[in-house]
């Protein structure tokens, strides 16, 4: 891992290691991949260790990789607010015995899809010079919105000097307020230290605005509202985009799944966006620098939505890499799938857009639960001095990779069912895996059982 990095201001990507209970309970509804997995046995040992895989290839490619811890599951604090009473084990029996679904929602591994962690506005984009962070509610899901204080915490801790970061509290968790993080959020820029567009992609308005019919929209305009407020964006910098209905109702649960975007890049499905024709407008006519958007449409005719949505083509990650050169990061789904791997090859080939390149990662464990490259990043736009602020531990180097490799064979289980995570020895072993985690990372104690 000896690539040159980035200098200057330049995108980092922050992704979240696959917790020890990682399992496939299908508690997301409205993500297709997840359901048709759910009841499945689990490798969380393969996962956590394809997800460091992934994290090495970025830095070898030249970006700024840095590392996100899971969270503590199952999550007794949880089960005891609700009343179930007894030592750990005692709840843990009583919640398979009583309510086998609320025992999955607090052993779900869901936090490692850390595009669902935040939402980011970068430095030059926002009134105070700062990064802004907003921790996302999450508050459709029951297993995701239990995240949302422990993530506000290793927010803190990765990104604590407060002459660089700003961490704002999430938004009430009310379905009027409904935030989903970075999955719905898209910055465009002609350069990553110039003021960008930052576009806020919803699924449903206060208004009577026609919505899915099949699966919930799950962002609200009236969240994206408020972090367009608390991140002091100027309004002509700052685009609401109406998700479109159909596309939901057809699994595409976050925008990510159905669009991405990089520096000038904006690469998306027709059928994406309500009004794919006025934002592409609004887009031009308020880009400035040194670049022009650049927009990659895809037609129905060419990739359907359904196949989108098996292959994960638009979950990728677009990415400039360290000769300034762009590339696709794609899942091997992709490759698998003869209509996407066509349309990814006609991207690369063609000489109107800046990707170059494409590179096939195998995330087959995180997949099987609906989360491809693009559901295991945060990215956060940093400067130099800024970057510096980071805590140093959240880095990955060749040698914190190593200690997390073998952190992982030690800890992780290679199977897992829905059935074992009642067994004690699974939480004691995963509180057992954390502790020494927050040692590697060097971020102090930032889960319940360390601070009670």
């Amino acid at each position: 891992m000896g690539a040159v990095k980035l200098s200057g201001t330049q995108e980092a990507n922050f992704d979240g290691l696959v917790g020890p209970t990682h399992n496939y309970a299908g508690l997301s509804f409205g993500n297709v991949a997840s359901a048709r997995s759910a009841e499945r046995p689990s490798n969380p040992r393969e996962a956590v260790i394809q997800g460091l895989k992934k994290m090495r290839k970025m830095r070898d490619l030249g970006l700024h990789q840095g590392v996100l811890p899971p969270q503590e599951r199952p999550y007794l604090p949880l089960l005891r607010r609700l009343g179930f009473s007894g030592t750990d084990a005692q709840i843990l029996d009583k919640v398979r015995q009583q309510s086998p679904a609320l025992l999955a929602s607090a052993s779900s591994a869901s936090a490692m899809w850390t595009a669902n962690a935040a939402t980011v506005s970068p430095a030059a984009d926002t009134g105070d010079g700062r990064v802004h962070f907003t921790p996302a509610n999450l508050c459709t899901h029951l297993h995701r919105a239990i995240e949302t204080e422990t993530t506000a915490r290793i927010l803190k801790a990765v990104f604590p000097d407060p002459s660089h970061f700003v961490h704002h509290p999430a938004l009430p968790s009310t379905p009027m307020l409904g935030d989903e993080g970075a999955a719905n959020h898209t910055r465009l820029c002609a350069d990553y230290d110039e003021p960008g567009l930052e576009l806020f992609v919803y699924g449903r308005d206060a208004d009577d605005q026609p919505g899915p019919q099949r699966y919930p929209a799950r962002q609200t305009r009236t969240a994206s509202e408020a972090l367009i407020r608390m991140h002091e964006l100027p309004r002509n910098r700052a685009l609401l985009v109406q998700q479109h209905p159909d596309a939901i109702d057809q699994g595409v649960f976050h925008n990510d799944v159905i669009a991405v975007g990089n520096r000038e890049v904006l690469l998306f499905h027709e059928q994406a966006f309500v009004d794919s024709k006025q934002m592409r407008s609004w887009i031009s006519t308020h880009f400035r620098g040194r670049r022009r958007p650049v927009f990659i449409e895809v037609p129905e005719a060419e990739l359907s939505v359904r196949d989108a949505v098996d292959a994960y083509l638009f979950n990728s990650q677009l990415i400039c890499t360290a000769d300034d050169s762009m590339r696709m990061i794609v899942a091997r789904e992709c490759r698998d799938h003869p209509r996407a791997w066509a349309t990814v090859q006609k991207i690369i080939d063609d000489a109107a857009n800046p990707i170059a390149g494409v590179d096939v990662l195998d995330l087959r464990q995180s997949m099987n639960n609906g989360g491809g490259p693009a559901c295991l990043r945060l990215r956060v736009v940093l400067s130099e001095d800024a970057r510096a602020a980071v805590s140093p531990g959240s880095w990955l180097t060749s040698k914190r990779y190593t200690d997390l490799l073998a952190w992982a064979e030690k800890h992780y289980r290679e199977h897992l069912t829905l059935d074992d995570l009642a067994d004690p020895q699974l939480l004691e072993e995963s509180r057992t895996a954390l502790d020494a985690l927050t040692r590697i990372l060097n971020l102090g104690s930032i889960y319940d059982f360390q601070r009670n």
